[in-house]
């Protein structure tokens, strides 16, 4: 079949596609209860998806769907005309909503799709300003989503912008097609097995991964790779996770779709060596490429990129937590995304697509009775905290990762990126 996008996003193959797509985000994704809300956060060219995740909502017995629209456009109009103090603002009034929904019992889903390049041109300082500005006004709001403590999800819409970005030699029509397609594929829909028999079957052997990881109870992560010799030291008390989680209301959610990695928390102040970037990185619409920071106790004590290292460098200032890693992923150098081939210039994808750490904010489910914790207790079993979670990708084919025993052992767990036995 040509790919043309009036025929194809019109035909009864991308529809049936799209439909199981929302179906997979509602039953497996996020685990919507009966009588549950929904707030749904989307770009604009998501409408289609956005409709028909809410439909399936409804079918589910979701007592109300709130979707909540971003404009690309009316985004760079900001950068454009507004006056230079506005860049330290956010709309608190909709974060404190957010918050209340999800103290109240709603579930959270995010529709990603904007353009990776939107903010190339604009200027970094504004746009690590606004950045941070959202980020405190969105912290109440998040830190129910990163201790699980509700059931949430992110699906992916291909856009035009988005497609235009990763497809830049083809068409509109040809790159849009060429994304819908990728990610059907790399969130196992249109295949000859159902999709949520699929899913289901995936999180399972995600989980037997995790499983093994939590027996061997390593104490560091040794990787070597060209431009890459680092340890990472993992918290105390850490909790290896895959797959779904079963939230703090009780409800079973598969956070991210697609999902290929096992995760857990490293030791904020165990981090030593220098660590080379694998992929791009695109946060909040600034491509940062060739990242290669240094870490000392813990800390980034330099960074650089061969391009966006002031956007870097601005990200790693935003606290002190900034500078810390909060999570640790590993991914096989065969997973589906990476043998696309295509790098989407997307978090929720490329992170699926190569092992990864995260700068910033812990995830303290990650942590054994973590989310019974206080502050000071996380973090003294090395928790770190920041405004920020930024992920960005480490692995590759030419990966090696050395599980560090308790004893100081080192064995083999992942050699030129896959596992081990």
């Amino acid at each position: 079949m040509s790919l043309t996008a009036a025929p194809f996003t019109s035909s009864p193959a991308f529809t049936e596609k799209l439909d199981q797509l929302a179906e997979v985000a509602i039953k497996v994704g996020l685990g919507l209860a009966p009588g549950q809300e929904l707030v749904m956060t989307a770009p604009l060219d998501a409408i289609p998806l956005a409709r028909k995740i809410a439909e399936h909502a409804y079918k589910a017995g979701a007592s109300l769907v709130t979707t909540i629209y971003a404009d690309d456009e009316a985004t760079l109009l900001r950068y454009k005309y507004a006056p230079d103090a506005a860049f330290d603002k956010a709309a608190a009034w909709l974060y404190d909503g957010m918050g209340t929904a999800f103290k109240s019992g709603a579930a959270r889903l995010a529709i990603t799709g904007a353009s990776p390049l939107l903010l190339s041109n604009e200027d970094p300082a504004k746009v690590s300003r606004a950045n941070r500005a959202v980020s405190i006004a969105y912290r109440p709001a998040l830190d129910l989503i990163t201790r699980h403590e509700i059931n949430w999800t992110i699906v992916a819409a291909a856009t035009p912008a988005w497609a235009a970005a990763m497809f830049p030699n083809d068409s509109p029509e040809e790159a849009l097609a060429k994304l819908w397609e990728a990610i059907f594929s790399t969130t196992r829909i249109g295949g000859s097995v159902d999709p949520v028999t699929n899913w289901k079957a995936h999180d399972a052997g995600l989980h037997k991964r995790a499983a093994f990881l939590n027996e061997k109870r390593y104490s560091a992560l040794q990787y070597t790779a060209p431009g890459t010799d680092f340890r990472l030291g993992l918290s105390d008390d850490h909790v290896w996770m895959g797959g779904g989680t079963t939230a703090g209301n009780g409800l079973y959610c598969i956070p991210n779709m697609p999902t290929e990695e096992v995760f857990t928390t490293p030791h904020k102040d165990r981090a030593d060596g220098t660590v080379t970037a694998s992929k791009p990185l695109s946060y909040q619409g600034t491509m940062i490429e060739g990242i290669q920071v240094k870490f000392e106790a813990g800390r980034i004590v330099e960074a650089h990129a061969t391009k966006g290292e002031e956007v870097l460098n601005q990200l790693i200032s935003t606290d002190d937590g900034a500078r810390r890693l909060g999570e640790v992923a590993l991914v096989p150098h065969s997973s589906p995304i990476s043998q696309s081939g295509i790098t989407f210039l997307n978090t929720l994808f490329d992170e699926n697509a190569a092992s990864h750490i995260a700068l910033g904010q812990a995830y303290t489910s990650c942590i054994k009775d973590g989310d019974k914790l206080s502050e000071d207790e996380l973090a003294a079993k090395g928790a770190n905290k920041s405004l920020i979670h930024v992920d960005w990708m480490i692995g590759s084919g030419e990966l090696d990762i050395d599980g560090i025993t308790a004893t100081n052992t080192r064995e083999p767990l992942m050699r030129k990126g896959e596992w081990v036995g």
